[in-house]
């Protein structure tokens, strides 16, 4: 799979954004933002007691990353969500989660052992 990365964006340090400060950096519009909520489940801001919708530094990530599919790699929106699903099951074959499962397999080994 290719990796396709957005271009790089100066996102600020902080755990929480509002969605006026996201149209910022993102340089979307708040109801496309919301649309793209609805269609793209990768997206999931947490809600205030008042409804108001905090997105984390990954949610924007997400987000210029879904822009950069939509807009200049001209993909549609399900050819994204592919994209996102496809890179997101690429993400858990990585080898670092290769790595964990040697050692959980060398755990088992040497608590069999120790059983014995």
């Amino acid at each position: 799979m290719a990796d396709i990365s957005p271009p790089q964006r100066d996102i600020p340090d902080k755990l929480y954004f509002r969605i006026g400060e996201v149209t910022a950096i993102t340089d979307l519009a708040a109801y496309v933002l919301r649309f793209w909520e609805s269609e793209f489940p990768d997206i999931k801001p947490k809600r205030t007691e008042s409804g108001q919708r905090l997105y984390r530094k990954s949610d924007i990530e997400t987000l210029l990353l879904i822009k950069h599919l939509l807009y200049d790699k001209k993909f549609t929106i399900q050819g994204a969500r592919q994209y996102l699903r496809d890179r997101h099951r690429e993400s858990k074959k990585s080898p670092a989660n290769e790595k964990i499962r040697e050692i959980q397999a060398e755990l088992r080994e040497i608590k069999s052992l120790l059983t014995d």
